[in-house]
Formats: structure tokens, C-alpha cells, sequence
């Protein structure tokens, strides 16, 4: 029996299916099928669940896209000509899915095409991928390997598809997060324009100060302008602000940057913002459980969402106030509060009712 063979039985074994052991034993074996800096993918064309893996690696002027059964990796243009190049290659695949390391606003064009064009479409915490490379033995790094990785990691783990968001959530979110640039940038010029060491430079702060507050304030209504012109935006948002403690920054935060709230379970939606106690836990030793991970910026609003429920919540307040008369810490507390809050919104989305206070 050759060594693959031999893989391809161990990882049977295991409970997996023919065509997912040969997936998995491609993306875990040490391959020799190496063309100088590029994978060679052993497993041809392989697809799971109907759908064909297609691996990207994002950079600001180039995309590096890993086919599965090709020796080497192909290189395109980050750019819209790129783009109608790289969809005329996905014609020749049958339901194609491209999977790639999240990068912020580099891949945010990547996937606002494959939205457009109906092509599935899968973003990855980069973490995850370089695990996995290293898991693999592959410590080196460039943009073609990590194509490579990124197709072994697909295969491997079959990623679900993002669902395709819709251009009115897109340019929410773009004003969500422009938003949140110009409030840090205010932030800064109030520390600096506490003590000027001269007059001009207090006359340039004040200026670029009533600036950014216009700025924001310019958003705020282009945001609100937003949601009101798509129904089912405005019924989230909605329900979302009938819970007390959410304004109109927190709900329009939640509606463009966490579309999976209402869609989810309550375990998955707390992992995924980052409120989730995450175990420390080895043989006989216990350590403290701490949240890791999810997404910062949905988070951060969420914690200042809780501190206003804390006190005009009923329903929070008083879960708060047990725990700290219980002796818990108040960061603590203001976590699992944080956790109870996320939760609500999500139940209240998936109920398309407004909060009703439980007596």
C-alpha cells in the first residue's frame, strides 16, 4: 500500500468521506509537487459539496489565484480589468467558490464583484490560514504560497459561502467605518487642543476640530438617509433601537457590519462578536475563561451600548447588579452583560418583534 493510500485509509477511519480524506490528506501531507516558489494541488479539481475551491491571495495592485489542479499560480490585476479576466477563468468551473484571507478594503473590491457576478465567496481570518501553513511544514511565505495554502485550507475545511450582501449594506458599511475614522481623528485633535504651545496652533485645531464634527455629523445623516431607503435595513434598524440602550449609532453599526445578526444562534453570535468565554482548561488544572477574537469595531460599540443599558435597561441592569452582588469583577460583569445584550438583539431580529421587557 503506497504512503497516500495509506493516508487516504487512516483519515477514513477517522469518519470522513473518500473524497474528504483525499481532500484533507492533500492539504496535510508535506507535497513534493513543488514548481519553484508554487504548490502543485495532487487532489485535481477536487469538489466537496458541489462546489469548486478556488484560492486567492489579496494584495493592493495584484490578485495570486490558485486553481485546483494547475501547477501553477496565476497572477491578475487588483483592478476592474483584473476582475472580467478572472471571471472569464471561473467560467470554465462549475459553481466556483473563492476563498481568501480577509484585508480589509483590498479585498473588499474582490468581493463586491463576486457579489455582482452571483460567484460564492468566502473570507478567512488570516490567523487561521498561516496556522495551517504552519501545521502543513510550510513555513515560507510569499504571495503565490500563500494561493496555495489558501486552496489546501478550502479543500480541507470546506468554508461556507459569505451571503452576498447588498449594495445599499455596502455603502452602509463604508459610511459605518468612514464614520468611525473621522471620530478617532476628532478624538486626537481634543487631546492636542488641550494645551496649545501657541496661538496659531489652537486657531488650526479649533478649525480642523469644527471640521471633523461637520464631517460627522455630514455621515450621521447620510447613514440615516441610508437605511431609511431600504425596507428591510430600516425594520432591523428599527427593531434593533426598541431595545434600550441602542441609539442610532450602535443600531446602524450592528445592521452594516454584522449582517449574521438574527441569522444565527446565540453560542455562534456571541463568538463571532467576541463576547464569548473562551476555557483555559488542561487535565486537572482550570484556568479563567477569557473572550479572544471577533470583530472589534462591532464590539466596541457594543460596550458602550452596555454601559447605557446598565442603567436604563431593566433587564440588563438587574442581571448586572446580581453579578457584581455576587461578588463578580466589574469588567467581568460589564463582558457578561455585554454577552446577555448581543444576545437580545439577536432573539429580537429572529422574533422581528420589538423588545418587550420579560416580568
Amino acid at each position: 500500500m503506497t504512503p497516500s493510500a495509506r493516508s487516504i485509509r487512516s483519515c477514513s477511519s477517522l469518519g470522513l468521506s473518500p473524497r474528504l480524506s483525499e481532500a484533507v490528506c492533500s492539504a496535510v501531507n508535506v507535497s513534493n509537487g513543488w514548481l519553484g516558489f508554487v504548490p502543485v494541488c495532487k487532489a485535481e479539481a477536487v469538489m466537496l459539496d458541489g462546489r469548486t475551491y478556488i484560492g486567492v491571495d489579496v494584495s493592493k495592485d495584484h490578485l495570486d489565484i490558485a486553481f485546483p489542479g494547475c501547477a501553477r499560480v496565476w497572477r491578475t490585476q487588483n483592478a476592474p480589468e483584473g476582475l472580467k479576466a478572472l471571471a472569464r477563468k471561473l467560467a470554465g468551473f462549475d459553481a466556483p467558490q473563492l476563498v481568501c484571507e480577509a484585508t480589509g478594503r483590498y479585498t473588499r473590491r474582490l468581493q463586491r464583484d463576486m457579489a455582482h457576478r452571483q460567484i460564492a465567496f468566502s473570507r478567512i481570518n488570516p490567523r487561521q490560514i498561516r496556522d495551517f501553513a504552519r501545521a502543513t511544514g510550510r513555513l515560507a511565505k510569499t504571495d503565490a504560497i500563500d494561493a496555495g495554502i489558501i486552496l489546501r485550507f478550502a479543500q480541507a475545511m470546506q468554508p461556507h459561502p459569505a451571503p452576498p450582501p447588498s449594495q445599499t449594506q455596502l455603502q452602509l458599511a463604508d459610511l459605518v467605518r468612514r464614520r468611525r475614522q473621522l471620530v478617532e481623528m476628532a478624538a486626537m485633535e481634543k487631546q492636542r487642543s488641550a494645551h496649545p504651545d501657541d496661538v496659531r496652533l489652537a486657531v488650526s485645531l479649533k478649525r480642523h476640530l469644527a471640521f471633523l464634527v461637520e464631517e460627522i455629523a455630514d455621515i450621521d445623516r447620510c447613514i440615516e438617509e441610508g437605511i431609511k431607503a431600504d425596507p428591510l435595513l430600516a425594520n432591523r434598524a428599527a427593531l434593533l433601537r426598541s431595545i434600550p440602550g441602542f441609539g442610532p449609532t450602535t443600531a446602524s453599526t450592528l445592521v452594516a457590519e454584522l449582517p449574521e445578526l438574527g441569522l444565527i444562534g446565540k453560542k455562534q453570535i456571541a463568538a463571532l462578536v467576541g463576547v464569548a468565554p473562551m476555557n483555559r482548561d488542561s487535565g486537572s488544572m482550570r484556568g479563567e475563561a477569557h473572550i479572544a477574537g471577533g470583530r472589534r469595531s462591532v464590539r466596541c460599540v457594543l460596550y458602550m451600548a452596555t454601559l447605557s443599558a446598565i442603567r436604563y435597561n431593566p433587564t440588563v441592569k438587574s442581571f448586572y447588579q446580581r453579578l457584581r452582588k455576587d461578588g463578580k469583577p466589574p469588567k467581568l460583569a460589564i463582558v457578561a452583560a455585554m454577552r446577555k445584550l448581543i444576545v437580545t438583539a439577536n432573539a429580537v431580529l429572529q422574533s422581528k418583534s420589538q423588545w418587550q421587557q420579560i416580568t
